[in-house]
């Protein structure tokens, strides 16, 4: 008995880290309706790359432990737009850097086509966050510390 439990201890704990790295390709208009649900979760979506340098300083901030502990519901959506045609670098970096957040890859193929529904005065520079509340959302375009995106989240939240 004692042995079948650490055995499926430890498939379990070799099963976590695979399941973690699941990417799920995303348009940006079943992100919208995902984000705009009017529900009890503030949704905080940043727009990122593995190749831009800021994006991937600030990817700890998202990632951080006191985010998770504010006395908010959230759930972190980091939304990237690599190419579609690079999801296995970018599954390779999620498993290297170890993100435990929600990573989707953003499938569009024109981003004029979708960053004004963001946020109308989006240029297109990443890293770029938005933080939605029931229908309510705050953005902030540029790279963002701990205290900067609390800020934001209260700003939205009551």
């Amino acid at each position: 008995m004692k042995r079948s439990v650490i055995l499926l201890i430890a498939v379990l704990l070799l099963w976590l880290p695979v399941a973690a790295q699941q990417l799920r390709e995303v348009s940006a208009e079943h992100l919208l309706r995902r984000v705009n649900e009017t529900n009890d979760s503030v949704y905080i979506v940043n727009f990122w790359a593995t190749w831009c340098g800021p994006c991937v300083e600030e990817l700890p901030v998202f990632e951080s432990t006191e985010l998770q502990q504010l006395q908010v519901p959230i759930k972190v959506l980091l939304v990237s737009v690599d190419f579609p045609s690079q999801k296995e670098q970018l599954l390779a970096f999620i498993k290297e850097k170890q993100l435990k957040q929600e990573v989707l890859l953003l499938d569009e193929q024109n981003p004029n086509s979708w960053m004004n529904q963001v946020h109308p005065d989006w240029s297109g520079a990443i890293p770029a966050t938005a933080v939605y509340y029931n229908k309510e959302m705050v953005f902030n375009e540029g790279e963002l510390t701990l205290d900067e995106l609390k800020q934001l989240i209260a700003s939205i939240y009551p």
